[in-house]
């Protein structure tokens, strides 16, 4: 027998047995008691939220109680709109057409560039995103779009940014 009072054959799990409620083979000398501490007298019900009333209700609406949440902003007029179907488009006041690129010329490259475009509240474009397009026609696309005016937007008779999309076509005679 060992130190512990065990012998090591007792150390053999037994698969037969497991699962099974039996008696101890021993009594032990000392029972460790676990005590688990008591939850605090909170008002309310099972799930509910902290500061909650005792007569809420699970799932409950915040600020149920009238008159204890103010009512939220209304919502914000948007400050930039994106043109979809439904929606006019901008309308372009000064267009300046691209110069087509020798380099292009010469290789017969024709074909569209597509662009994403915020035509700021001014008309002015402020940011060009290229899509699509093939390299050597690109820069020529957002050198010309760049120069592009239009008439401010309104919305509510104020002016908002627009995000449009702009293709700029490349074609040889």
């Amino acid at each position: 027998m060992n130190p512990s009072g065990w012998h090591a054959r007792s150390l053999v799990f037994n698969w037969k047995e497991a699962g099974k409620l039996r008696a101890p083979s021993k009594i032990p000398e000392r029972i460790a008691i676990i005590r688990e501490e008591e939850m605090p007298n909170m008002p309310g019900v099972v799930g509910g939220v902290p500061g909650g009333i005792a007569s809420g209700q699970l799932g409950g609406v915040i600020g149920g109680v009238i008159g204890s949440i103010p009512a939220p902003p209304p919502p914000e007029q948007p400050k930039r709109i994106r043109v979809s179907s439904g929606v006019q488009e901008a309308k372009k006041i000064r267009q300046i057409l691209p110069l087509y690129p020798p380099l292009a010329k010469q290789a017969r490259i024709q074909g569209v560039v597509k662009l994403e475009a915020i035509i700021g509240k001014n008309g002015m474009v402020q940011n060009l995103t290229v899509i699509q397009g093939h390299p050597l026609l690109v820069q020529a696309a957002l050198d010309a779009v760049q120069q592009w005016r239009y008439e401010p937007t309104l919305l509510n008779n104020e002016p908002v940014e627009v995000v449009t999309y702009i293709d700029v076509i490349f074609r040889l005679n």
